[in-house]
């Protein structure tokens, strides 16, 4: 169902008993293996659909939820201010419904979904993985913060390849590599984590924070998308 006052919410999907809204795209031959991206913490915004239409022309049907309900902010306090606020529990059974929705559409081709998310929403990958054990076929966190960032990673059972600067002031470097042992230490799946000299948000290309690295960004998103069209199928 398409919301037609706003052009990045274009499916509605069933949520725990609701309904949540997203963005989806499809590839120019109308199927591919599902994939899920996770917001950053501006919303769902030109941006992300930019993101999602690249993925899309990759070959993924690319489904991004939209955690903010149509809200988005340009400016870090309002950002902070949006992910303080978020219900974690409610954005994650948003994301675990747009899981079930793709593994029903007759457009996905594969058995499992990919999931990809930048900034707050590298954490929610993390969490995806491990809430939804092998529905979950690969996970991709970009210098994954914020409040659902997982303690634990025993249900994980997706590989996993994370995108990190070195010099991230939300996520210090050090803290990363800690958060990489402990998933290697306690997931079953492989692990591959790159480290950039870059700050945070070094992919994001609107460049809100000042730290847009094209050079690391073009490596970063080839690797991903390499290693998500070798593990969703």
């Amino acid at each position: 169902m398409a919301e037609v006052d706003n052009p990045r919410q274009n499916v509605t999907f069933a949520s725990n008993g609701g309904q949540a809204h997203g963005y989806l795209k499809k590839p120019a031959g109308g199927s591919g293996p599902g994939l899920i991206l996770i917001q950053e913490w501006w919303g769902l915004d030109d941006h992300m659909v930019e993101v999602a239409d690249r993925l899309a022309a990759e070959g993924f049907v690319t489904l991004a939820p939209d955690l903010y309900g149509g809200q988005v902010v340009h400016d870090a306090d309002s950002a902070g201010q949006m992910l303080a606020d978020l219900p974690v529990d409610q954005a994650a059974k948003d994301l675990s419904g747009a899981v079930d929705y793709l593994l029903a559409d007759p457009s996905v081709t594969s058995t499992t979904v990919g999931a990809v998310g930048f900034c707050m929403g590298g954490g929610f990958v993390l969490q995806l993985a491990a809430q939804q054990g092998d529905k979950i076929g690969a996970a991709v966190p970009f210098y994954g913060v914020g409040p659902a960032v997982p303690h634990q990673y025993r249900t994980v059972t997706a590989p996993i390849q994370g995108h990190y600067g070195e010099q991230d002031a939300f996520y210090p470097v050090d803290r990363a590599r800690a958060q990489e042992q402990q998933i290697r230490d306690e997931s079953s799946g492989s692990v591959e984590f790159f480290y950039y000299p870059a700050g945070h948000a070094f992919h994001n290309d609107k460049n809100q924070l000042g730290t847009y690295n094209e050079q690391y960004a073009k490596i970063a998103w080839d690797r991903a998308v390499a290693f998500l069209k070798a593990n969703v199928h």
